[in-house]
């Protein structure tokens, strides 16, 4: 392996690469937004008081049900087995889904799976006064938790969901299973025209690095601007 082997590589090739990085990304965006609406809904939905000896509550109870088992299918597979079972399983029962709406499907309901527990967790993290503050001047309870929890949470989950950004660029390789032109499938392509696997695969790995630790910057950085500044000096005026 030389660097001018790499070179010619992906000089040859660096519009496909492009290309592949492009759909990765794009992947890894929608899916990330789709999954962490979904996480939210679950979450604000187990919070949802039940009251005894109530239709309402009988029918939240078996919503809640199945919106827990779906958490534990796909957070209990691979979603490699997933992409297979959502795009050959669906069109062998006549519902055939285009390659790209496949991936968004698959990687969003998987990052929904994880992100409901992120959102559980976050809302447990609020001290249950903040509830009875908000209940105490007449807030409902989706008010309480639009207003009052909900703005905390998104704080406190933020670092979570950016790893699970960076897990989507990276878990978005298994879709080369459906045929999804990503980055790992474009270079599997290119890597079959021109024999040289290893120098391919390198030129890819650095792809993904530099993916992955762009978003791990931005993200600090936006991190850091919620945040505010966490010291403040205060003076005090010396009397003589």
């Amino acid at each position: 392996m030389s660097l001018d082997i790499l070179l010619s590589i992906l000089e040859e090739n660096w519009p496909s690469y492009l290309r592949g990085a492009y759909m990765t990304l794009v992947i890894a965006i929608i899916s990330t937004i789709i999954g962490a609406l979904i996480g939210l809904f679950i979450g604000v939905m187990h919070t949802i008081p039940l009251r005894k000896k109530s239709i309402k509550s009988v029918i939240l109870k078996v919503f809640n049900f199945i919106l827990t088992v779906y958490v534990e299918i796909f957070r209990g597979t691979p979603m490699i087995v997933q992409a297979m079972v959502v795009f050959y399983g669906l069109a062998a029962y006549g519902l055939e889904l285009d390659r790209f709406v496949a991936a968004l499907v698959v990687v969003g309901l998987n990052t929904g799976a994880y992100m409901a527990e992120y959102v559980r967790g976050g809302i447990a993290s609020i001290d249950k006064g903040q509830y009875e503050a908000a209940e105490s001047i007449g807030m409902s309870h989706f008010q309480t938790m639009l207003h009052v929890i909900l703005p905390q949470v998104f704080r406190n989950i933020l670092p979570a969901t950016g790893n699970q950004f960076i897990m989507n660029i990276k878990d978005s390789a298994v879709l080369s299973v459906i045929s999804v032109t990503e980055l790992f499938f474009t270079t599997k392509s290119i890597a079959g025209a021109n024999f040289r696997f290893a120098e391919s695969y390198v030129i890819t790995c650095v792809i993904y690095l530099i993916m992955t630790l762009t978003a791990t910057f931005i993200l600090r950085y936006i991190e850091r601007k919620m945040d505010g500044k966490n010291a403040y000096k205060v003076e005090q005026k010396q009397t003589i």
